[in-house]
């Protein structure tokens, strides 16, 4: 109304002065102040006199929880599978309010309130008989399972486990099991919003070896760790390369477990299903060119020429990726080989097992790049000049 008003007052005031300006008359540009200013008023007026709203999220009245069922039978399991779980005990749920309030102010609109419920709640989950000695990926609702920021444990199932401390200052110390020769898993405070605010159902990859003297997980005492080759596939931390649209990144090294480096996941699943061994070989791998020794270079080598990583470019023995040796590619432009550990993988490697206990032996090795099609003389072959030497050999 307002807007209607003040801009015919402006139009006849506009009008009285005649004239006009850059071509426009002087009621036309009376009659657009006007009508500005009744904007600014009605938005005013409106703001003022509007309702407020309010926004509420759902909110629950009861805790809807997965299986837990009294009386269940304890699984047991020998090697690697993935089980579920059955519920042993949990807590009420954590209700997290979050209001937020938007608008209100003059020409804002209402005002408009928002109420969000977040649900947060901790429990033990029972696996099976005891004594297992790692869990590895675990699912929820049929997905892998991100354990970014998730806080919890796991109990071997052994006969001399104490109570969890989070289920002992919920239960007191006298009235909290042990659950000593069942392994069980306890969360704490998982987010629930993920999940339709209810608990997930819930599968764990378990390992529980046979471990006794006659088997081969008891028996082994050392093994050699390969691929030997992979410029980043040693280090211990997260590696990543940047794919240069925009900043983006992806992992170089992070291909089992989202958030845990592949060499960690395989030691974890090393010395869960050979909790026997001692020793490890670190096999290293440099690159030769030739078969003839006097005529062999061997080199570090790298699987691109130009590559940005962070939070490490890679280094080998003071060789950067550009003054490296490139290996060869096959027929679809693809590296034949990966290229050598960087130094500053392999290094953190050797600290992660000596510090699980494990007993290192650094390994070099040799991989020979020689290509398909080439002339270079066969020292194992009578014919060597028409034949050349033997293609990766």
């Amino acid at each position: 109304m307002a807007t209607l008003v003040l801009g015919a007052v402006g139009s006849a005031i506009g009008g009285a002065f005649g004239g006009a300006i850059l071509g426009f008359s002087g009621a036309a540009i009376g009659g657009f102040i006007g009508s500005t200013i009744g904007s600014v008023v009605d938005n005013w007026i409106v703001s003022s006199l509007a309702p407020a709203q309010r926004i509420e999220g759902e909110r629950l009245d009861s805790l809807r929880i997965t299986s837990s069922t009294e009386g269940a039978v304890i699984p047991r399991l020998f090697g690697r599978m993935r089980i579920g779980g059955n519920i042993i005990w949990a807590t009420d749920f954590r209700e997290e309010v979050n209001t937020t309030s938007q608008g209100g102010g003059k020409g804002s609109g209402p005002k408009v309130t928002t109420t969000e419920y977040l649900y947060y709640a901790s429990f033990a989950v029972a696996l099976c008989e005891g004594e297992i000695t790692g869990i590895g990926r675990v699912w929820a609702d049929g997905k892998a399972m991100d354990m970014t920021g998730v806080t919890w444990r796991w109990y071997p199932g052994n006969e001399v486990q104490a109570p969890d401390p989070f289920i002992s200052a919920k239960m007191g110390a006298a009235n909290t099991p042990a659950y000593r020769g069942t392994a069980y898993v306890v969360f704490e405070e998982l987010n629930l919003s993920a999940f339709g605010n209810r608990l997930p159902q819930i599968s764990f990859e378990v390992f529980r070896p046979l471990a006794d003297a006659d088997t081969a997980e008891g028996l082994v005492k050392a093994v050699t760790m390969i691929p030997a080759s992979g410029e980043f596939t040693y280090a211990t931390a997260p590696v990543k390369k940047s794919t240069g649209s925009g900043g983006a990144t992806v992992a170089e090294n992070l291909n089992a477990i989202a958030d845990t480096a592949d060499i960690v996941v395989a030691l974890d699943r090393l010395q869960s299903l050979a909790p026997a061994v001692e020793s490890v070989s670190l096999v290293v791998a440099w690159f030769g060119d030739d078969l003839r020794a006097g005529n062999c270079k061997v080199r570090p080598g790298v699987e691109v020429a130009a590559k940005t990583t962070t939070p490490s470019a890679w280094l080998v023995n003071g060789v950067s990726r550009a003054s490296a040796f490139l290996v060869s590619r096959d027929a679809e432009d693809r590296p034949v080989y990966g290229g050598t550990p960087a130094d500053f993988a392999v290094v953190p490697a050797i600290q992660e097992m000596k510090a699980r206990g494990l007993r290192v032996t650094f390994y070099p090795f040799i991989l020979m790049d020689v290509p398909p099609g080439n002339t270079k003389p066969n020292p194992y072959s009578a014919n060597s000049a028409t034949s050349g030497q033997p293609t990766f050999p």
